[in-house]
């Protein structure tokens, strides 16, 4: 056992120099980082080997279509106009008021396919513009639209991160979904209620690139802060590519624990929910919401990328599929070495009795897989290869820690909200595009961000304590 422990201290401090100190790629040292923990276990080289690309493997095999098309989803949702149109309708329903959860729930809503940091660049001019318009400080429109998209990026699949570590802990993927949105939805509005009023208190301008020609609000009725734009999608057909795999992964989870194994029901929603099947379906319904709005997708199409095309054929399933496979490329490379990096760790036979050491001390267990996330995330600063390595570690220990499945993901994937910092790439896409100093990044997205994360713990423990999980 201390040869376990000694190899994942060596392992990660290993994984910290050389993807903080030396700016070594994550895929690299994910690949360095593995190897060298499983000739320190004395797998030997070969065994090493195995392990590890078996790992890279299956992982990549379980989530290289449902992020593509994912990836293909965001690029439909962002040339369709359909975030625009989801702030919108926040606004309306809000009547104006509290208008950095227009922006939060619609970055916590879009994130759930898509990754984070995409629907943070799809935000960034959004916010500005409703910050500009009503005269509120970027330090209340980031911190609350950032929040929204970190929560269900680390807790809620089919995002990268969360849907590798719910598939290696053997999770149910829609219950990990539907207990994800119930925890973080909470955590959520808690932590608005908390902090609103600390990140009003500093004055921060938007960015000058995305405000040009903007001008206030004439009054506050909110017909007024509404983006007025020609062609915006209903709402409803608009995020029906987002919505609709979500639903349907879920339904076909709690059809496989509650309808008889026989029931056509059952056999249908096993088809439909399934993940692929699932997220191939969000891809027809955003062909679809593009042929209806064609005009609109040509437009932002090419002023997106300074094209000139005219066929809504060829940027659909052209232009669109390539732009996600180069945006879906890095992450799914990530994830993937992350599984690899986690078969070297559950595969030490003796990590069962870490959990049994843990257990003797009368140590809350579930606050083993918490801690593990958050400490994995502020030493490598990105939430895939945190929860990945957690994962990893607690793979062999559930059975004696008594925590189920989904339970445990959730715990990582909540773990993994506290401490993001200078090492997070999300950190500084946020700070970039939301026109904040490395300071203000601290006190509005880090801050923020490790207090959910520690409510997310909260509403999963009174979720276990009352049986559901």
């Amino acid at each position: 056992m201390d040869q376990f422990i000694i190899t994942i201290v060596v392992a990660v401090a290993i994984l910290c120099v050389l993807i903080i100190k030396l700016n070594v790629h994550p895929v690299l040292a994910l690949f360095i980082t593995g190897i060298t923990g499983g000739l320190m276990l004395n797998y030997g080289m070969a065994t090493t080997i195995s392990t590890f690309t078996g790992g890279f493997g299956s992982t990549l095999g379980a989530i290289g279509c449902t992020i593509i098309f994912g990836s293909i989803i965001a690029q439909g949702i962002r040339d369709t106009g359909s975030a625009k149109s989801l702030v919108n309708f926040f606004v309306t329903l809000f009547r104006g008021k509290n208008l950095e959860l227009s922006t939060g729930l619609s970055s916590y809503i879009m994130s759930i396919p898509v990754f984070g940091d995409i629907v943070q660049v799809l935000m960034a001019p959004i916010s500005s513009t409703i910050a500009k318009r009503t005269n509120r400080s970027m330090s209340t429109m980031s911190g609350f639209t950032i929040l929204g998209s970190s929560l269900t990026h680390s807790l809620v699949p089919p995002t990268p991160g969360i849907l590798a570590v719910s598939i290696l802990l053997g999770a149910e993927v829609g219950l990990v979904i539907f207990w994800g949105i119930v925890v973080t939805f909470i955590a959520y509005i808690i932590t608005w209620i908390l902090m609103r009023a600390w990140v009003s208190k500093e004055w921060i301008d938007p960015m000058e690139d995305y405000v040009q020609g903007v001008e206030p609000a004439k009054s506050d009725d909110y017909r007024d802060i509404l983006i007025k734009e020609e062609g915006l999608p209903n709402v409803l057909i608009g995020v029906s590519p987002v919505i609709v795999p979500v639903i349907l992964i879920t339904a076909g989870s709690f059809a496989n624990i509650y309808l008889a194994e026989e029931a056509p029901l059952r056999v249908l929603l096993g088809i439909l929910g399934e993940r692929n099947i699932a997220l191939f379906i969000g891809v027809l319904l955003t062909f679809f919401v593009g042929l209806t709005y064609k005009d609109n997708v040509i437009k932002n199409f090419n002023q997106n990328s300074g094209s000139k095309d005219t066929s809504i054929f060829d940027i659909m399933v052209n232009k669109w599929v390539a732009e996600a496979l180069h945006v879906a490329l890095i992450p799914l490379l990530v994830t993937a070495m992350g599984g690899g990096f986690s078969a070297i760790i559950k595969a030490f036979p003796g990590i069962k009795d870490l959990a049994e050491i843990i257990v003797s001390y009368n140590i809350p267990t579930l606050l083993v897989p918490f801690v593990l996330g958050a400490v994995m995330m502020t030493a490598v600063g990105s939430r895939t290869t945190a929860g990945m390595t957690a994962a990893g570690i607690c793979v062999p220990m559930m059975a004696t820690l008594g925590l189920s499945p989904v339970a445990c993901a959730l715990l990582i994937g909540a773990g993994t909200m506290v401490g993001s910092h200078f090492s997070d790439s999300g950190f500084w896409v946020g700070t970039s595009l939301f026109n904040l100093t490395s300071k203000q990044g601290l006190k509005y997205l880090t801050l923020l961000a490790s207090i959910c994360g520690i409510f997310c713990f909260a509403a999963i423990l009174a979720c276990m304590t009352l049986g559901f999980i």
